[in-house]
């Protein structure tokens, strides 16, 4: 193992950055006029909770905006080097990690602490803890994986499609198409209408529903980036920019 890896595991160097990326969030968030798209939302989202807060992969850091001080929200994140500076990151935005993720293929998803990990979000469930939960699977983008259709399966808490977006950001050439805000700008926090699914579904059920909240995230991001006066990049055809690039 080299230095510089050793560093980067090291706990120090992961808190340091943690505090570091929400810092750094915190002032996205306070720079930038979001606003609420259907307005009110948090009306009806509040008797709802808790529940599954779907967003695509390279949300997982801008979905944090919308909890509230008074909001109990957790989220899965990997177990990986970037995971732990991930996760020191939304802690200090206030929202509890599980440690774990998602795979492709059933070994994978044991030995990357997936099946421990949906455990720990069904607890949360079920200890009145929204979890905030990736749609996709590593390393497919914007493909909604059966993940999420089980976790709203076994617990019976609806899943809310969600995107929080600005009209300055940067996007990377990254598997997930992740997006980062930048400040002094609009923003959007954009909810789908909540999806249940029930306990019954057979296979084509299962498939109804991973459909359904693939095509309502797709919508909803669709919907915020029009907010902001801007087009989804993923779904233009010059959408997948180089890493780093912005608009503005």
């Amino acid at each position: 193992m080299s230095v510089v890896t050793r560093i980067a595991r090291s706990r120090a160097a992961q808190e340091s950055l943690g505090f570091l990326g929400a810092s750094y969030l915190k002032l996205v968030q306070g720079t930038n006029r979001f606003s609420l798209d259907p307005p009110g939302a948090y009306d009806w989202l509040t008797p709802l909770r808790p529940f599954i807060i779907a967003m695509w992969h390279g949300q997982h850091l801008m979905v944090p905006f919308v909890r509230r001080p008074q909001d109990r929200a957790a989220t899965m994140v990997s177990r990986s080097v970037d995971g732990g500076v991930n996760t020191a990151v939304l802690e200090r935005m206030g929202v509890r990690v599980i440690r774990g993720s998602g795979a492709r293929r059933a070994r994978d998803i044991w030995a990357k602490g997936g099946v421990q990990a949906l455990r720990g979000c069904l607890k949360a469930l079920e200890d009145g803890e929204s979890v905030a939960f990736s749609a996709d699977v590593p390393k497919v983008s914007r493909r909604c994986g059966e993940g999420i259709v089980m976790l709203a399966r076994m617990s019976g808490r609806p899943v809310v499609p969600t995107a929080v977006v600005t009209s300055r950001y940067l996007q990377f050439d990254s598997w997930d198409r992740a997006s980062l805000g930048l400040p002094f700008g609009r923003g959007v926090m954009a909810f789908g209408e909540p999806i249940s699914v029930p306990r019954d579904l057979d296979a084509a059920g299962i498939e109804a529903a991973r459909l359904r909240i693939e095509t309502d995230l797709n919508a909803v991001h669709a919907r915020a980036f029009a907010q902001v006066g801007r087009i989804d990049p993923v779904h233009t055809r010059k959408g997948h920019t180089r890493k780093g690039a912005s608009a503005r």
